[in-house]
């Protein structure tokens, strides 16, 4: 028996990395380095009609990304490889012919085209599960095509036991004699999964729960053979929000819900793979919600999972991606986000550092940086409600009569001085010889300037960054609006 715990992910090469098959991976993965065991990537490639030039190299981007990284693999060695299922077709047709002389499995040479379904679940009606071998021999001699068929129990049942949703049992009835090879030789995915899953000594499956069904046939399989059955772990779907609020099966209806989409829309892979590992686990020794990968192996536990369908909620990632951006060192988060404000402005290609320091600890995400600092690139349409503050005590009339003076203030301050000390300096000032409210001079000005009721920053700041010349033309702009009321 084999002591050390191997888990495997095992993706077809599509190109496309649903957060589904990411959580896969990355419980798989948690759970082998947490018992000190290996995790195993595999690349099932015998559906060649989905096949994607490229596509392991995505996947093991993907997984780099994610800070998964497996012990064995295409590329990073191992054992029991090769790891890639169309380099490994010898040991499917070997195996194959195994069960047919134990029995347990039979030659059916049916037409594909002629219809051959039959019985309560529509299955194979079995034509060819019972020939002679005299028939079998002349179809051989005669060069026929066949397929290889599983030769299922026509009575009884046959259990199984999941660490998530305990024993289950399928009336052995309800099960087709599937195929395990095909004509071209290739195996079908039922077959091939249980051989490379034994041969390369894995011991947990992790799997979504759509496999249930289809665990009864790999237990035979297993049995057929004489082998250890590994421990399956059959995971609850992720669903999506739909808008009328019901939830069904995350789709691209919903969203992002691609790992590739998610970094694509600005959310950091290590707040993705925080997010996903809660979806559908639950730590249970603490509220904890924001992890480092060392942090997540030390915690994960099998009965942390849950059998309950997981929601997908892209509020609860923002909140978890914000807190990533708000620890980011500010040269890093600037370098990050830099690609996210898209062409911008020379005044503000020259104040990034600034506006990025403003924006870190304000978006939730880095693709909401251009939307932020749009009102910095177009003046807002003027609203004359944005100049009504009862704190401060802020009104339109009260803000046509500050603005002159300000502006006049402004004009005067050269160019050398135009930072956001100076100006605060400057400001203060005006506000200690007019006697008036700090919170209204302020308010009046970022209002004037920015034409937006929240910013990021204060109003010096805002002046800052727009530059002498823009300012004043915005704060002109401003007052003659107010002026025309």
């Amino acid at each position: 028996m084999n002591t050390t715990v191997r888990t495997r992910f095992a993706p077809s090469p599509t190109g496309y990395m649903h957060i589904g098959n990411l959580r896969t991976a990355l419980y798989g993965y948690l759970y082998a380095k947490a018992q000190k065991g290996d995790f195993v990537l595999r690349i099932e490639d015998t559906d060649r009609t989905r096949y994607v030039a490229d596509a392991v190299d995505f996947i093991k981007r993907t997984l780099q990304l994610a800070h998964i990284v497996p012990d064995e693999g295409p590329g990073y060695g191992g054992d029991y490889g090769p790891y890639v299922q169309s380099e490994r077709m010898d040991l499917y047709k070997k195996y194959a012919e195994e069960l047919v002389e134990k029995g347990a499995a039979y030659r059916c040479f049916c037409d594909p085209e002629e219809n051959h379904t039959a019985g309560e679940f529509g299955g194979y009606d079995r034509t060819c599960r019972d020939l002679s071998p005299e028939v079998i021999e002349k179809h051989l001699a005669a060069g026929a095509p066949y397929v290889i068929r599983q030769k299922m129990p026509l009575s009884g049942e046959t259990t199984f036991f999941d660490m998530l949703h305990g024993s289950i049992t399928i009336k052995n009835e309800e099960l087709e004699d599937q195929v395990l090879l095909k004509r071209d030789g290739m195996p079908t995915y039922n077959f091939a999964n249980v051989i490379d899953d034994h041969l390369m000594k894995i011991t947990h499956i992790m799997r979504g729960s759509e496999f249930i069904t289809s665990t009864p046939k790999y237990t035979l399989l297993y049995e057929a053979f004489g082998w250890e059955v590994p421990t399956f772990i059959h995971l609850a779907p992720v669903m999506g929000k739909n808008e009328d609020g019901t939830v069904s099966k995350l789709s691209k209806r919903h969203g992002a819900t691609s790992f590739e989409d998610l970094v694509k829309a600005g959310y950091l892979p290590e707040a993705i793979t925080n997010y996903v590992a809660l979806l559908g686990w639950n730590p249970k020794t603490t509220n904890q919600e924001i992890f480092s990968m060392e942090e997540l192996i030390g915690a994960f536990r099998l009965d942390g999972l849950s059998k309950s369908p997981a929601v997908f909620d892209y509020d609860k990632l923002g909140w978890i991606n914000g807190e990533y951006l708000k620890k980011m060192d500010e040269t890093e988060f600037e370098r990050l986000a830099r690609p996210f404000a898209g062409e911008i402005p020379d005044y503000l290609e020259a104040h990034f550092k600034a506006l990025a320091a403003l924006l870190k600890t304000r978006v939730s995400r880095l693709s909401d940086f251009a939307g932020e600092i749009a009102f910095l690139i177009e003046q807002p349409a003027f609203d004359a409600s944005f100049y009504e503050n009862k704190r401060n005590k802020v009104t339109p009339e009260k803000a046509k009569e500050l603005l002159p003076d300000m502006i006049a203030l402004l004009e005067e301050v050269p160019e050398a001085d135009w930072t956001n000390d100076a100006l605060y300096a400057r400001l203060n000032d005006f506000i200690a010889k007019k006697e008036i409210k700090k919170g209204l001079a302020m308010w009046v000005l970022r209002i004037a300037a920015a034409g937006k009721l929240v910013t990021p920053g204060g109003a010096t700041e805002i002046l800052s960054i727009l530059g002498k010349q823009n300012s004043l033309e915005r704060l002109k702009k401003s007052l003659a609006s107010l002026a025309a009321m």
